[in-house]
């Protein structure tokens, strides 16, 4: 199949900025005439066809942001939209913020219904659903078109955007390595399946932890949930199986369920079994005992999202020029670990 043309593919070719592509097929009076032939006949040569998204986000400025989040159930999500949304509104922006229910078809609708309705950039989470199939050509159509995007927390590698996230491998190694200085022989993980980016991160720093300290690393202590939906079935079946003094979880959710299933097995927290969480949130704060976190700093990033893109959309960079910043994890250190 021949591949599609891009207004980033032309300007490549021809030696000049996307904008100037996008001018000259505009036929723009600020676009010389000669440029603007040679662009046009480019264009119908390899039969370039705009984009009906990026068109939407790019025909006039909105001061309106869009931005995806998987789920709103968990804190994390929320603590980086007010992040977002502080930023923003601080600079004259107003946030749009869909969900998309950890769904692959949501997700895509809900870019569409975001350009559709007219704004300068995404920032987003990919869902589980899209980690899944791995198809990013929604994503690749808007930044190929020069379409700010910002991706935070889950990311792809292959996504050429900015991208905001905690350095997840060393908040696991840290939290599994203050098991093991506590005197811990039997360390569990509970966490989804690998295609979820922050899940394959934190099982990796999960292992390192464990072969750098010259502990085991025995798969059976692993519990994989086939997505981040909670299954107590799943959690009732492997405490009854395996025995454990320490737990990790990917989120605070699938911790603070498995904390409540074995104190209902008569379990002291933290005498018999302790546990550490990622994402400090108000379960993390409330639970009995506390829940030791592994905090994400979600205002933080949502605030960096927000300036990265906020600066591309008003500089109009051209220039193939992105950023990763690696936000470092803090442990918040409660009762579920301290006596």
């Amino acid at each position: 199949m021949k591949r599609k043309i891009t207004l980033k593919h032309i300007a490549r070719e021809l030696g000049v900025s996307i904008s100037t592509v996008s001018k000259a097929l505009k036929n723009s009076e600020e676009i010389g005439s000669d440029t603007k032939e040679k662009v046009q006949a480019f264009a119908k040569l390899y039969n370039y066809k705009p984009n009906n998204i990026a068109i939407s986000l790019k025909n006039k400025r909105t001061k309106n942001i869009g931005v995806i989040i998987p789920d709103i159930v968990h804190h994390f999500f929320t603590t980086v939209f007010r992040g977002i949304e502080k930023y923003a509104n601080a600079k004259g922006y107003n946030v749009i913020v869909c969900v998309s229910d950890e769904s692959f078809d949501k997700e895509v609708i809900n870019m569409e219904l975001l350009a559709n309705g007219s704004i300068d950039g995404f920032i987003m989470a990919l869902s589980s659903g899209t980690q899944l199939k791995n198809d990013y050509n929604h994503l690749k159509e808007v930044t190929e078109q020069g379409i700010p995007l910002v991706l935070f927390d889950r990311v792809a590698e292959d996504i050429k955007c900015d991208k905001v996230i905690i350095n997840d491998k060393k908040g696991a190694y840290n939290a599994v390595t203050k098991f093991i200085k506590d005197g811990r022989k039997r360390i569990a993980l509970i966490t989804s399946e690998d295609y979820i980016s922050v899940s394959r991160e934190r099982a990796a720093g999960y292992k390192e932890a464990l072969l750098d300290h010259g502990m085991d690393y025995n798969e059976d202590l692993i519990l994989k949930f086939p997505s981040m939906e909670i299954n107590e079935n799943l959690i009732e079946d492997f405490f009854e199986r395996e025995t454990v003094d320490a737990v990790l979880s990917v989120n605070e959710i699938f911790a603070i369920h498995s904390m409540r299933y074995v104190q209902s097995k008569g379990l002291k927290i933290p005498k018999d079994i302790s546990f550490i969480g990622f994402t400090d949130g108000l379960l993390s704060k409330y639970a009995s005992p506390g829940l030791t976190a592994i905090a994400q700093h979600g205002e933080e990033m949502g605030e960096i999202a927000a300036e990265i893109l906020i600066d591309k959309v008003e500089n109009d960079m051209e220039e193939e020029t992105y950023v990763t910043r690696v936000l470092e994890p803090t442990l918040i250190e409660r009762g579920s670990t301290v006596n």
